[in-house]
């Protein structure tokens, strides 16, 4: 096995997050070339929770596991019974990949129903992950909680993460950090970092590319008429590794350092320049490594 590849700021282990063609392999072939490129875990959609020994074997622990597969949608419906049916599913969840030796797990909060009022989607949110705080202290594990902007979605803007935080007040709910989605919103990632950082539970590579001549033309209010939305991205916006984009790695880590940060940094890898194929995704995985280590 290589080197354990670690930040040069801060030290945080590298991992990597399993998507794309990437995700289609085997765990035992993901461990073997993970190992060997020194990385140190495996974040893992929830229907590889029968692999997680494969990949522990392997020499690669994970670093989040997806609460759920298809079911996001159930915490935050407006039907009651579907809620009540989706937080047991979460609980089996939870009691299952603990059982297994995960203790994180990845979620997003999305709406179901994206033409609901925010403050309704959030009412349902508050009682559906509040109804998981006893299962996260039975089993000694934490929700780290992305703020991809999709679909209605909450705890993705500082606003909606702060009023989350504080109706759940346990330490069970942790943070996802991921800068991508605050500079394609228009968020300074480091002041919210500088805000979060102690509610930090684990972080992604991805970064985002803001092209300013396009923001000129075509602005941030409406739908562009005559321009094609940039691959992997919007109008004037677009998913890379950590270094083609906009995020202060450096002072990012450092702040992270500050808070006492432990957790892994794990490489989201959504970039059209290595997409598409397992050859140029290990190409991406081993470029943004390389930039992570020399921030």
């Amino acid at each position: 096995m290589s080197t354990s590849a670690k930040t040069k700021t801060g030290g945080f282990p590298i991992g990597i997050r399993m998507t794309g063609e990437f995700d289609k392999l085997a765990a035992g072939d993901v461990a073997t070339w993970a190992t060997a490129n020194g990385f140190n875990c495996i974040d893992v959609g929830a229907n590889r929770l029968p692999q997680v020994p494969a990949f522990q074997q392997g020499g690669l622990p994970i670093g989040t596991i997806d609460l759920f597969g298809p079911e996001w949608f159930g915490m935050m419906s407006a039907d009651a019974g579907k809620r009540k049916a989706t937080v047991a599913l979460a609980q089996k969840m939870i009691r299952d990949s603990a059982a297994a030796g995960v203790k994180l797990f990845f979620i997003v909060m999305l709406a179901e129903d994206e033409k609901l009022p925010r403050k309704e989607t959030f009412g349902y949110m508050v009682e559906t992950y509040g109804a998981l705080r006893d299962v996260l202290k039975e089993t000694k594990t934490k929700l780290s909680v992305e703020g991809w902007p999709g679909c209605n979605a909450q705890c993705c803007t500082p606003e909606s993460y702060r009023a989350f935080l504080k109706e759940m007040n346990s330490p069970a709910y942790g943070i996802n950090y991921d800068p991508s989605h605050l500079l394609r919103m228009g968020i300074d990632p480091l002041r919210f970092v500088s805000e979060f950082a102690p509610h930090v539970v684990h972080v992604h590579g991805k970064d985002t590319f803001i092209d300013a001549e396009r923001l000129y033309h075509l602005g941030t209010e409406q739908a562009p008429v005559f321009a094609a939305g940039l691959p992997w991205g919007g109008p004037f916006w677009r998913y890379t590794i950590p270094g083609a984009g906009a995020a202060p790695w450096t002072k990012i880590f450092t702040v992270l350092k500050s808070a006492n940060f432990g957790g892994f940094v794990s490489i989201e890898l959504e970039d059209v320049d290595y997409n598409g194929t397992v050859d140029g995704e290990k190409r991406g995985f081993l470029a943004a490594r390389d930039c992570l280590q020399s921030v």
